[in-house]
């Protein structure tokens, strides 16, 4: 009887142990969703008038500098994750932001600038009025964008 109980205890400490583990790599693969302009590496900021890669507030707009370009992000879609992959490596060009939007939660942004697929682009003036739009799904890379809209 002794041995069903050690059995029991052993077996169900390693299937808590693979849960533990399953759960820590499955934590450390996402992508971060924090503000990107914390090292000037990541967002491309190296000297005054560099640009900025930030997540979208009430003010991020207003506090864009240069040309402000709205990133409609969804973290499930692949080609959006490619661009942000390629955005923190290449940085963000000099006097532009990027501000990433959560396609999911803001559906009025996205109303208000007529946007129907995640991986649009669409570049705003300070006062927030929309200037020209991009969709890159099927070219998901930064220089694509740049292409396009500056």
């Amino acid at each position: 009887m002794n041995k069903r109980v050690i059995g029991l205890v052993v077996a169900l400490a390693v299937l808590i142990g693979g849960a533990v583990a399953a759960y820590g790599l499955s934590r450390a693969s996402e992508t971060p969703t924090a503000q990107h302009t914390s090292s000037p590496a990541a967002s491309g900021a190296t000297s005054a008038g560099a640009g900025a890669y930030v997540d979208y507030s009430t003010t991020a707009i207003a506090d864009g500098t240069g040309a402000t370009l709205l990133f409609f992000h969804a973290p499930w879609c692949a080609q959006c994750r490619a661009i942000e992959a390629d955005i923190l490596k290449s940085g963000v060009p000099a006097d532009t932001t990027i501000i990433k939007v959560d396609f999911d939660s803001n559906q009025a942004l996205r109303q208000k600038y007529g946007v129907t697929l995640q991986t649009t682009f669409v570049e705003v003036d300070s006062a927030g009025r929309g200037i020209e739009s991009f969709v890159a799904y099927d070219d998901p890379r930064l220089q694509a964008v740049i292409d396009a809209l500056l």
